[in-house]
């Protein structure tokens, strides 16, 4: 693989990661001098490590340590640091720094830059008001709302009293929305009026009344005018956020045990009810901090942007920048409205130094020949997630948005609402390659036979516990869900569910999921393969592969593509360069049975494609019952598979 950047002496010596493996070699005597020493000491002396992260970032706790991690009834239960009590929303305040710590801007051109002052006063004041309702240790408090600053001050004054958090983007329709929340059953709904997305308002007044009427544990809703073309909204249980009263002066923080709850996130729910994943206060703090500052590198007062949305498990893991008194960016809008440039723009003006979003938005700048307006200089580091990223978008990267710049590609989940695998500032980038499995994750790639392999295709599987996987499935009885999810396959061992190769480097190249990689053969082709060579050409936009398992045990490959053009033709020379690419690029097992036109591709409101609910309805299954649209960015594209399958 081709070369693309490489950090020089002085970036390696300035790094948080240096400093961090200084710091433990002089305390525990020890010569690590790379990376590869440095995760190898943090998977095979576990214990130390997470203790030695609550320590060297000075996580503040009420008790003492009594086990750093009990695994006892298996990864399944693990107990982390037993007797002591934290609070995620004190380490914030207490590395508030003297300058902004939000800066924000939406597709309208609102912007705002929230103090470091004032957003302590705000979280406080509303802090103050959940108090006034009698919400505390183990209260729920859910959000439905775009990302705005409103709702970084709701976590924190949620985090702050000890209460669990949880929230939906307003994108989600209302049944996917209550398919979430009633799970767990809430006391108290922030919402907004309504938000502006690709140059349209998006009135909620009818959705909010229907979630409201529809949870009839709720006491208490916060309303919140955001769009100035959405009516005000107002119900008997709410209360305008505005005039929540200003009296509440002091920010106080109730500390809960380390594996109390934090919040609930959501699985994308497109083929089944959403599992609702809870994970613990301690865990994320710490799991946090390493990722953010050792991976990421964010120092104090650094910018550290993520395009994401309040439903996506990356605006929690942004927002952990302010953890270690970073400044969080924040951008609520469409990502091409007016132009591609939008977010580029923000960039640019707000400084930032540490910019995010999904592969999918980087490969359609790409396609689209985006040129940026402005130069990025104060950009450090450029992160991409949510699907592979492909070499050739790796190496345009480096061509048109910033040639000195460290690419870092993470791969991880909702599941653990960060990063297996992900960036170190210590080595090279490479073409299509993440750079390292991160540190105190025991990740291997599994062989079909169930064992480790370097330099072949397997199962990515976690031999260890980990502090931020799930503390439970919330109402998953005897954690049957929980188990069926990860440790069916390997008893007590975590497979997540991608198909990669580690290299011999400790480099790792994702494949795409493992529950919709292609069989042809006998021999498995991640589908991430065929969308490198596919989407390579310039008559691609992009596509979706299914493989159609037969009782017969043959199998029927079917590739479906987006067109660049209208105006050009699926026809037998297109076809044919299509196959010749696969055929090049990797082999005659890569080529399709049959190549089809679609207009869209299938994606889930984070940006995933729905390879699974795809092969669903090609197999004959029904989308009711089957696929949750609602969770759908584009729920009219499976109309195309449904009449497909009719048609053969």
């Amino acid at each position: 693989m081709k070369k693309l950047w490489s950090p020089d002496q002085a970036f390696v010596d300035e790094s948080n990661m240096k400093t961090f493996m200084d710091w433990i070699n002089n305390k525990h005597k020890l010569e690590l001098n790379d990376y590869k020493s440095l995760w190898n000491w943090s998977i095979q002396e576990q214990n130390d490590f997470w203790r030695d992260i609550v320590e060297y970032f000075q996580i503040d706790f009420s008790g003492s340590i009594n086990t750093v991690c009990d695994q006892q009834k298996g990864m399944i239960g693990t107990q982390w640091f037993n007797g002591i009590q934290v609070n995620y929303a004190e380490h914030v305040f207490k590395n508030k720094q003297k300058g902004i710590a939000i800066e924000f801007l939406n597709e309208s051109g609102i912007k705002k830059s929230i103090s470091w002052t004032e957003l302590e006063s705000e979280t406080a004041r509303i802090a103050g008001y959940y108090k006034s309702k009698g919400l505390g240790v183990g209260s729920k408090i859910v959000a439905f709302l775009p990302n705005i600053p409103e709702a970084i001050i709701a976590f924190l004054a949620c985090n702050s009293i000890g209460a669990i958090w949880s929230s939906c983007s307003p994108d989600f329709g209302i049944k996917s929305v209550l398919d979430r929340f009633s799970q767990i059953e809430p006391d108290l709904l922030l919402v907004a009026n309504g938000y502006e997305y690709n140059g349209k308002t998006y009135d909620k007044t009818a959705a909010n009344e229907q979630l409201i009427e529809s949870l009839s544990s709720l006491t208490t809703v916060i309303s919140i005018d955001y769009s100035v073309n959405a009516s005000s909204f107002e119900h008997s249980k709410s209360i305008n956020w505005n005039k929540i009263s200003k009296n509440h002066k002091e920010l106080a923080f109730t500390r809960v045990p380390f594996n109390d709850p934090i919040w609930v996130l959501y699985s994308s729910g497109t083929t089944g009810l959403p599992k609702a994943i809870t994970h613990s206060v301690g865990g994320i703090i710490i799991e946090h901090v390493k990722a953010i500052s050792l991976h990421q590198n964010v120092k104090e007062e650094e910018v550290f942007f993520w395009f994401s949305t309040t439903g996506w498990m990356m605006w929690n893991y942004a927002n952990a920048a302010l953890l270690v008194g970073g400044t969080v960016a924040i951008f609520d809008g469409s990502p091409a409205y007016p132009s591609l440039n939008c977010l580029w723009d923000f960039a640019h003006d707000a400084k930032v130094n540490h910019f995010g979003a999904g592969a999918s938005f980087y490969s359609t700048c790409m396609k689209q020949e985006l040129e940026l307006k402005q130069p990025l200089q104060h950009l450090v580091s450029l992160g991409s997630t949510g699907s592979p990223l492909t070499p050739e978008t790796f190496s345009w990267i480096y061509e048109n948005i910033k040639q000195d710049l460290w690419l870092i590609s993470l791969s991880g989940g909702t599941d653990i609402c960060s990063g297996f695998v992900g960036g170190n500032p210590f080595d090279p980038v490479f073409e299509g390659e993440i750079q390292c499995r991160m540190l105190g994750v025991n990740l291997h790639a599994y062989s079909e036979s169930g064992e480790a392999v370097v330099d072949e295709l397997g199962e990515m599987v976690i031999e260890n516990v980990m502090p931020s996987m799930p503390i439970y499935f919330w109402n998953d009885k005897n954690n049957q869900r929980y188990h069926s999810s990860y440790f069916e396959m390997y008893p007590n061992k975590w497979r997540h569910g991608d198909w990669i190769k580690i290299n011999k480097s400790g480099s790792v190249i994702i494949f795409g999921r493992s529950d919709s990689t292609l069989n042809r053969g006998g021999v498995r082709i991640g589908t991430s393969e065929i969308y490198i060579a596919t989407e390579t050409l310039p008559e691609i936009k992009d596509s979706i592969v299914i493989c159609i398992d037969h009782e017969n045990g043959t199998q029927n490959m079917l590739l479906f593509v987006v067109l660049n053009s209208t105006e050009r033709k699926l026809d037998r020379v297109l076809k044919a360069k299509i196959n010749q690419q696969l055929m090049n690029q990797y082999s005659p097992r890569h080529v399709p049975n049959s190549i089809h036109t679609i207009s869209e591709v299938p994606y889930t409101i984070s940006g995933k494609k729905m390879e699974a609910a795809v092969k669903k309805i090609l197999s004959g299954k029904s989308i009711v019952g089957n696929v949750a649209t609602d969770s759908m960015k584009n729920p009219h594209s499976l109309s195309f598979f449904e009449q497909f399958y009719k048609d053969l």
